[in-house]
C-alpha cells in the first residue's frame, strides 16, 4: 500500500516529536513504539524518507550560478551554465554560509560519513592515496551504517578516497606491485554500512586505476598509465602514473558514475526507504568532458567539466522524478572544498569559481571549504527559499538521523548537529550550531563564531602564496575577520580586537581537548 506524501504543513506540525523518538544507533530497537521500520518520524504509516548525497568534487561556490548572481541565475556575468543545480534551488533551499570542515577531499569526506572532524583522527593534514590503510574505523558508527539499522538500503557510487583494506601478495603495506588484485578488499564501503558499492579508490589523477564493485576489482589494474600534465600545461588533463585497468577511460568515469546511480535508483522499491551516497570525481583533476560538453563555455576545459557534472547531477535528480520518489525524498547536492582555481586562472579566464572568497582549495581562507549546498525536500522545503545559517557537512549526521526519526547516540558524530530546523524553516533566527572549525590542507586551523572568523596562524595554509607566515616580534600571532564587514578578510583584527581573540582561542582548545564540539543542548535538539 502507497501513501500519499505529508504535507509542509503537516511536517512541520509534527516534526516536533521526532527528537523524543528515540536514538538511531547501535541501540535503536527498529521496531519500537511509535516508529516503524518503514514509517515515517511523523508515524503516519508513511514510510521513511528516502536521502540521495551527491558530493561534487572541488566544485567552487561561485561555480553555481544561483549561489552568485540571484536572482538573475542566468545573468550573463557568468562564465558556466549550471541550470541543472539552479533549478534545484529554486525546488527547494539554498544555504549561503555552508563549510566543508576541512579545505580538501579525504578529510571533508570523513567528516561527512562519520559526523566527526577529521582532524581527531590519525591524519592531520593532507590526503590519502590510492593504497592507503582505511581511514574510519569498523565500529565507528556512519551515516551508511545508521540508515541501515533503521532499514534503509544503502548504496554508494563514486570516489571513495577513504582507504582500502587491500591484500598484498607479500603481507606488507599496499603499494603500486604487490596488491592481489583477485582478492576482495577487506575493508572497504561494505564494513561501514553501505549494502552496495560501485568505486575508484582514490582521486581520478591517484592510482590505482580501476572499479571495484562490492569490494572486488572489475577488472584488475594489469597495464600502466605513464601519467600525464594539467590542460593548462599542455598536458590532456593531469594524472599520476601508475597501474591502470587496460579498459579503464578517464574520459568515461563520470558518466559511469551518473549511469551506475541511476541505475541504483531504478532498482529501489517503492515502499523501502534507501541513502545513496554519490561522491563524484569531477571537476577534480584531470578535466575530461565529453565531447558533447567541449566548448560548452567560455572557461575553457574546466568549465566544460563543470557543465558536465550540472548535467550529472540533473540526470540523477530526473531519474528520481521519473521513478516516483520525488515527493518523498531529501536530495542534497553539495562539494567536498571550494575549487582548485587559482588567481591566474580567474584573470585568464574571468570566471570567479570560488565567488567572491578569498584563496582557493586547500586555503584556511573561505574560498577553501565554504561551498555551494542546495537542498531539496517537495511538502518539507519551502521552495526558492535560503538560508544564512553557518553549517557544516559534518552536519549530514545528525541531519539524516533526525530525518529518520531520531537522535544520535552521545558517542556518534560528535561534531554533528541537526541542520534541519534550519531547512523547515529559512528564516530560523536560532543558530543551529555553536561554531564552525575549519582545517587547511596543512592542518592549520580556524574557527568561526557568527560574524568572527580566527585563524590559529598566518598564511594561507593550504595553496596560495603565502602558505606559512612567521610572526613579526610584536605583531599578531593570527587572523581575525569580521565576515559581516569584511567577506573578503582583508583586515585583519586580531590586535584591535583581543577579547574576541582570547574568546574564540578557547572555544576552539576546548573543542578540541573534549573530544566533541555538539554542545548538549544542540544534541537534544537535533
Amino acid at each position: 500500500m502507497t501513501h500519499d506524501p505529508l504535507t509542509r504543513r503537516e511536517f512541520l506540525r509534527t516534526a516536533g516529536c521526532v527528537a523524543a523518538m528515540g536514538t538511531v544507533g547501535g541501540s535503536l530497537n527498529p521496531g519500537a513504539p511509535g516508529l516503524g521500520m518503514a514509517q515515517s518520524p511523523a508515524g503516519f504509516g508513511r514510510r521513511l524518507p528516502n536521502i540521495v548525497v551527491i558530493l561534487a568534487d572541488d566544485l567552487g561556490y561561485g561555480d553555481v550560478r544561483a549561489n552568485v548572481y540571484s536572482p538573475l541565475p542566468y545573468d550573463a556575468q557568468s562564465k558556466i551554465p549550471t541550470p541543472c543545480v539552479d533549478r534545484l534551488a529554486g525546488e527547494g533551499i539554498r544555504f549561503t554560509d555552508a563549510h566543508t570542515p576541512s579545505a580538501v577531499c579525504t578529510p571533508t569526506r570523513y567528516g561527512l560519513l562519520t559526523g566527526r572532524y577529521c582532524w581527531r583522527s590519525r591524519l592531520k593534514s593532507g590526503v590519502l592515496g590510492g593504497y592507503s590503510e582505511p581511514l574510519i574505523e569498523t565500529d565507528r558508527l556512519t551515516i551508511a551504517s545508521m540508515l541501515k539499522r533503521r532499514g534503509y538500503r544503502t548504496g554508494c557510487i563514486g570516489k571513495w578516497h577513504l582507504g582500502l583494506g587491500w591484500v598484498t601478495k607479500d603481507g606488507g603495506a599496499a603499494k603500486s606491485g604487490n596488491v592481489d588484485w583477485n582478492a576482495p578488499v577487506t575493508h572497504g564501503p561494505q564494513s561501514l554500512g553501505f549494502d552496495h558499492s560501485y568505486i575508484i579508490p582514490a582521486s581520478l589523477d591517484m592510482d590505482p586505476y580501476c572499479w571495484l564493485e562490492n569490494g572486488r576489482t572489475v577488472e584488475a589494474p594489469t597495464s600502466r598509465t605513464p601519467g600525464s600534465k594539467r590542460r593548462w600545461d599542455g598536458g590532456g588533463g593531469f594524472w599520476r602514473a601508475g597501474p591502470i585497468a587496460p579498459s579503464f577511460d578517464f574520459t568515461d568515469v563520470l558518466p559511469t558514475i551518473t549511469s551506475k546511480a541511476v541505475d541504483f535508483v531504478k532498482r529501489q522499491e517503492k515502499n523501502d526507504p534507501f541513502f545513496l551516497y554519490v561522491p563524484l570525481t569531477a571537476p577534480h583533476t584531470p578535466w575530461m568532458p565529453t565531447d558533447e560538453f567541449r566548448g560548452k563555455t567560455e572557461v575553457d576545459w574546466y568549465g566544460d567539466f563543470v557543465a558536465q557534472v550540472d548535467a550529472s547531477i540533473g540526470r540523477i535528480i530526473e531519474t528520481i522524478d521519473d521513478a516516483g520518489f520525488r515527493n518523498n525524498t531529501l536530495l542534497i547536492v553539495t562539494s567536498d572544498n571550494g575549487s582548485h582555481w587559482p588567481t591566474e586562472q580567474i584573470e585568464k579566464f574571468g570566471h570567479r569559481a570560488n565567488g567572491p572568497w578569498r584563496g582557493q582549495k586547500a586555503d584556511i581562507h573561505e574560498a577553501g571549504h565554504r561551498v555551494p549546498f542546495v537542498c531539496r525536500w517537495p511538502g518539507r522545503i519551502e521552495p526558492g527559499s535560503h538560508s544564512n545559517q553557518t553549517i557544516c557537512l559534518t552536519d549530514l549526521m545528525a541531519t539524516c538521523a533526525a530525518v529518520a526519526g531520531g537522535t544520535l547516540p552521545s558517542d556518534a558524530g560528535p561534531d554533528s548537529c541537526s541542520i534541519l530546523p534550519a531547512m523547515l524553516d529559512p528564516t530560523l533566527a536560532e543558530p543551529v550550531r555553536e561554531a564552525v572549525v575549519h582545517h587547511s590542507a596543512q592542518g592549520l586551523f580556524a574557527i568561526r563564531q557568527g560574524p568572527w572568523k580566527l585563524i590559529d596562524g598566518l598564511g594561507s595554509g593550504g595553496f596560495t602564496a603565502p602558505r606559512q607566515v612567521e610572526p613579526e616580534p610584536g605583531g599578531p600571532k593570527g587572523q581575525l575577520y569580521n565576515l559581516d564587514d569584511d567577506p573578503g578578510e582583508q583586515t585583519n583584527l586580531w590586535a584591535e580586537r583581543p577579547e574576541i581573540v582570547t574568546h574564540l582561542t578557547a572555544l576552539l582548545e576546548r573543542y578540541k581537548a573534549q573530544g566533541r564540539s555538539r554542545p548538549a543542548t544542540l544534541e537534544r535538539r537535533t
